[in-house]
């Protein structure tokens, strides 16, 4: 049985897990690095990884493929591709020469439900662990629609903010001279797996800023109500005029609110979520027929 195993290993596995940071009992960053070279790929993009179903605790109970073209033998899922922000010696942005792995950044609390058990085993496993990971990162929510003087605004609960962390290294990188600012909740401040590299990056960079929320120790602190009041907007140091700022939602979809059509119409959520507000108080836009879009989120995972 395990020189079978080994053999689906080598036959189906095309990646390695370079590093594991725990951050705490429920949140992971991981390293993988695929056994061919990193594409050319944009930021915002996610990446889909898989295990065996051969491997103990997977069997067919996991979650569905993610690309039925691939091999029945993975259970896969998408991951939003992070950054690791600043060098080895945490002194200065990291080179594009350096990016010979995709990092991972997730929770198993909010990624169980829709992963089943992939989350988990990931989680469980060291540098050295072999897995499959597909050929190209894929999606939509990119930098394309950011000009170089837009102001643009990042805005996550958890682990949401996972590709917003390599969105503003690119920004960062080209040299953008707008403003850029990025506002995350989390239940807990521990939960804060990014806050030190951020807050270097502020010191750096003299556009950038960088807050954080914990919901369950600062009441009424949720992303909409940080808009509502004001705050989340002097986080920022700047105002989201319309035209001129680009706001990139990522995280719990009721604070995205994203939008649907009921008998033809566009209707927003019940519970008013941040696009309702942005859209209604600030006259940006997500989408609709002839419009320009400045509120993005990823629609397709």
């Amino acid at each position: 049985m395990t020189s079978d195993v080994d053999a689906l290993r080598r036959e189906h596995y095309n990646a390695t897990i370079v590093h594991v940071r725990r951050v705490h009992a429920e949140l992971v960053v991981l390293r993988i690095q695929p056994d061919a070279a990193i594409p050319p790929y944009e930021a915002g993009q996610w990446i889909s990884v898989g295990i065996g179903r051969w491997e103990d605790g997977l069997g067919t109970s996991a979650a569905p493929a993610h690309d039925a073209a691939e091999s029945d033998h993975i259970a896969r899922r998408p991951f939003s591709i992070s950054s690791p922000l600043l060098d080895e010696a945490g002194e200065e942005l990291r080179s594009k020469s350096d990016e010979t792995f995709y990092e991972l950044y997730f929770g198993l609390g909010r990624n169980a439900p829709r992963g089943g058990p992939l989350p988990a085993h990931l989680f469980g496993r060291e540098p050295g662990a072999r897995l499959w990971v597909a050929d190209h990162p894929r999606g939509s929510n990119t930098l394309a629609p950011v000009r170089p003087d837009d102001n643009v605004l990042f805005c996550a609960t958890g682990t949401g903010e996972a590709p917003h962390n390599k969105m503003i290294w690119e920004l960062l990188q080209r040299g953008h001279r707008g403003r850029i600012a990025s506002v995350v909740t989390t239940r807990h401040a521990i939960d804060q797996a990014y806050r030190p590299l951020h807050e270097k990056l502020a010191r750096l960079f003299p556009q950038y800023r960088y807050a954080t929320v914990a919901t369950r120790e600062c009441p009424a602190a949720r992303l909409q109500e940080l808009f509502r009041d004001g705050r989340l907007e002097t986080s920022a140091g700047f105002r989201l005029d319309a035209g001129r700022s680009h706001v990139f939602l990522c995280g719990a979809p009721g604070m995205i609110g994203a939008p649907h059509f009921e008998n033809g119409r566009r209707a927003y959520p019940i519970t008013t979520g941040m696009i309702e507000l942005l859209e209604r108080d600030r006259g940006l836009h997500a989408g609709g027929s002839g419009q320009r879009v400045d509120i993005h989120f990823e629609r397709h995972v």
